[in-house]
């Protein structure tokens, strides 16, 4: 089978190499809206614009999914899309309910990260008043993370000194779980586990949106066509130059290397 995924960048290789994981002999499409990015700072209609653009454009390599691996786009535009389009369309999440879950009973706060656009949206709104009874979550923007991802600066001396600025606004001890709701931030795990105490949980929503990816393809009978194959895109633009590819490939080892943070 052939499945879709779709950012605004990189951040949702991060997903990717989730479904790689689970599905490993799959064949995919990733497509990078490097062309607009980032969407954390666009407006609702942009962003929708741009989503329905991608969408259409993935739905014409005959995929049997897509998979939004964006929190803004998600944000922004899944339900329009599902309306538009007859094919199963999986959205992303910051992972707010299992990062409630375990702190509930043990009298530690949650600290959700992701783009200012998604922590502004009614959709994050009404999931933390749906599932966050007593108050222990605290939201922070950190925008700062996709515009070093989308360079490709993951360097330590460059990258720590903006996370110690911002995560100092809170005491950390205060804190059970941080959720990283952006997928580009898992690129970071080992920065952020440079910072946060050892006995905070740090979790994003990729591994539920991968189970949730499973779970519709084995009940639309999809079979696994039983070879691994990667087609990048850019904005539409097939990727054929070998560095763009070794980038986008660098990548993804790079998140088998801090996969066990």
């Amino acid at each position: 089978m052939k499945i879709g995924f779709f950012d605004s960048g990189i951040g949702g290789i991060t997903v990717l190499h989730e479904a790689l994981r689970v599905l490993p002999l799959e064949k995919y499409i990733y497509y990078a809206d490097t062309k607009n990015v980032p969407y954390g700072t666009k407006t609702k209609d942009q962003i929708k614009e741009y989503v329905f653009k991608a969408i259409e454009f993935i739905v014409q390599q005959e995929v049997d999914a897509v998979v939004i691996a964006c929190n803004t786009a998600t944000s922004a535009a899944v339900e329009d899309v599902r309306k538009a389009f007859n094919i199963p369309i999986i959205g992303m999440e910051p992972a707010v309910k299992p990062a409630v879950e375990r702190n509930i009973n043990r009298d530690k706060r949650v600290l959700v990260t992701a783009t200012e656009f998604t922590l502004k949206e009614e959709k994050l709104k009404n999931l933390i008043e749906k599932v966050d009874n007593d108050n222990i979550i605290d939201l922070l923007p950190l925008p700062g993370l996709v515009e070093f991802a989308e360079r490709f600066e993951f360097r330590e001396e460059v990258v720590l000194p903006y996370l110690v600025e911002q995560l100092s606004k809170f005491n950390l001890d205060n804190y059970g779980t941080i959720v990283l709701g952006c997928t580009h931030f898992p690129l970071f795990k080992d920065v952020f586990r440079k910072i946060i105490p050892t006995r905070m949980d740090m979790i994003d929503g990729s591994s539920g949106t991968v189970k949730n990816l499973k779970k519709i393809l084995e009940n639309k009978g999809c079979a696994s066509e039983g070879s691994r194959e990667i087609i990048f895109y850019q904005s539409g633009i097939k990727i054929v130059d070998e560095t763009t590819l070794l980038k986008y490939n660098k990548l993804l080892k790079r998140l088998d290397e801090i996969s066990e943070i």
